[in-house]
């Protein structure tokens, strides 16, 4: 039997024990009192137990690593169905996106298709009046003998125009009523803004299709044709209109309006002198040839420098309506959006009562002759 140096020694190389060194001194004693055999094979047979203890704890030990890498494709699995998922989610709302929009395109073909069938029945109307109105002369209809299709779809745009004003008027107005936030008033001003932008967009195609339909102001009133200036409303007369529904205004404001009308004033002289310079080359180009002659050449050659002149009257409705919509956006700007508010009103309040005026004179009972 080895001594008890040579079993320690052995213990610690296999690492089953590390003593300290006064246990080493209490085990010595321990050995010096009983060095019998059986004391000798008793501490084996102890040493052996903790040397299969601590392999067994050390095979224990390995079981957390092998078992971790074992849920490794579990996890790995985990995370390919949850991004499979995600795709037939994100797969599932583009089907659902996709379906929309052909919806909508089939919606907005069926609107245009409707306009154009109304459009059609219009333009069958208005050539059964003029031609009922000038039966044997179709020389003498209006839009040199046909229906302008550019000034039928103004009229239909108009008509929905001034029903959609006449929504946002009554809106306003029980806004105002209600005494509803200043941000609210801020969303229906910027709207009421819009629409009239649609307005002067809608204009400046019609100008391309017939500028004297639109000068003449055809598809207004008869009381609105009495306020007209080349195809719409003075800015500087609406200014004066619309100041005392404006009121408590600050001395800036007060300024700022005076002067904003000022330049507006200054601006539509300059727009009808233009006008009137226009008029008189007209004129002089009408006339620059010796008239009673029937020189088909010469008056040919009239007509084309005649119809050059002709094209500048566009121009001129553009820039009215520019100007128009300027003063209306710098008023914006110089006014609360209560006072904005209140000046939308009762601009659209002023345009109602022009349109009930020429109703009423029409309705009015005539005098026998």
């Amino acid at each position: 039997m080895s001594s008890p140096s040579t079993q320690f020694a052995t213990l610690r190389r296999m690492g089953v024990y590390e003593p300290n060194h006064h246990q080493i001194g209490m085990w010595g004693e321990s050995f010096r009192c009983d060095s019998t055999p059986h004391t000798g094979e008793s501490t084996i047979v102890e040493a052996d137990m903790k040397l299969d203890n601590r392999s067994e704890n050390a095979s224990h030990g390995m079981l957390g690593p092998m078992e971790t890498f074992d849920q490794e494709p579990n996890k790995i699995s985990d995370k390919v169905l949850r991004r499979l998922a995600q795709n037939r989610e994100a797969a599932r709302k583009s089907r659902l996106r996709k379906k929309a929009y052909v919806q909508q395109l089939e919606s907005s073909r069926m609107k245009l298709a409707q306009i154009e069938q109304e459009l059609e029945r219009t333009r069958q109307q208005l050539q059964g009046a003029f031609l009922g109105g000038y039966v044997g002369d179709s020389s003498h209809l209006p839009f040199g003998g046909t229906v302008n299709s550019g000034v039928v779809a103004f009229e239909l745009e108009f008509g929905h125009w001034v029903e959609e004003q006449n929504r946002q008027i009554r809106e306003l107005r029980s806004a105002l009523q209600a005494h509803v936030s200043d941000f609210e008033l801020r969303i229906l001003v910027e709207s009421g803004m819009s629409h009239y932008d649609d307005l002067f967009r809608m204009k400046t195609i019609a100008a391309k299709s017939d500028v004297f339909f639109l000068i003449s102001g055809m598809w207004r009133t008869a009381a609105e044709r009495c306020f007209l200036w080349i195809g719409g409303f003075r800015p500087s007369e609406v200014l004066k209109v619309l100041s005392p529904r404006l009121e408590p205004l600050t001395e800036k404001q007060v300024m700022d309006v005076c002067n904003l009308q000022q330049s507006s004033q200054q601006a539509e002289d300059a727009l009808s002198q233009g006008m009137e310079k226009l008029q008189q080359t007209l004129a002089e180009t009408l006339t620059s040839e010796p008239l009673g002659i029937s020189d088909v050449a010469n008056y040919m050659g009239q007509m084309t420098k005649a119809m050059g002149k002709l094209e500048a009257l566009a121009s001129f409705v553009n820039q009215a309506d520019h100007l128009r919509q300027q003063t209306m956006q710098q008023m914006y700007l110089i006014l609360t959006p209560r006072q904005a508010a209140r000046g939308l009103l009762a601009l659209g309040d002023y345009f109602q009562r022009l349109r009930a005026l020429s109703s009423l004179w029409a309705a009015r009972p005539h005098e026998p002759a």
